[in-house]
């Protein structure tokens, strides 16, 4: 199968049983093998007590991409290690962008670089993650003999 439908087909599969990314609003824009970009906007019940996105929206979107891009070469694929670093406050009615970059991938490990930024390019946060491969595929009956 062609790594950019098998990407697509995975991630419409993960994205169908993702309330949280449903909930969030993301939109998917790009999914390819180890590539990822998605779109959504703040809204209100997004804010904190200062009148800007909690941590965790931009945290869970670049989660989100993570998870879309490391799962996107069909073999299932869990977080082990994230972090993130807030470069600038997001606002309600901002337009988040996540955009997954593939660093490095073997057949246990990958690792992954996501960077969120908001409708002026403006780099919001910058995310870092890890994960594991567990080898499982994601449709075992369709794999060759």
């Amino acid at each position: 199968m062609e790594q950019q439908t098998l990407a697509q087909r995975v991630v419409a599969r993960m994205f169908e049983n993702d309330p949280f990314s449903i909930w969030l609003g993301i939109e998917r824009k790009v999914v390819d093998a180890g590539q990822c970009v998605l779109h959504m906007r703040v809204r209100s019940e997004m804010l904190n007590g200062f009148a800007i996105a909690h941590g965790g929206i931009s945290y869970s979107l670049a989660d989100s991409c993570l998870a879309f891009a490391a799962n996107s070469h069909g073999i299932q694929a869990v977080s082990v290690e994230t972090s993130i670093s807030h470069t600038k406050p997001v606002k309600e009615g901002d337009m988040l962008t996540a955009t997954a970059e593939e660093m490095s991938l073997s057949n246990r490990i990958g690792i992954y670089h996501i960077t969120v930024s908001n409708q002026r390019n403006e780099v919001v946060a910058l995310f870092k993650g890890t994960v594991y491969r567990t080898g499982k595929p994601w449709f075992p009956d369709e794999q060759p003999s």
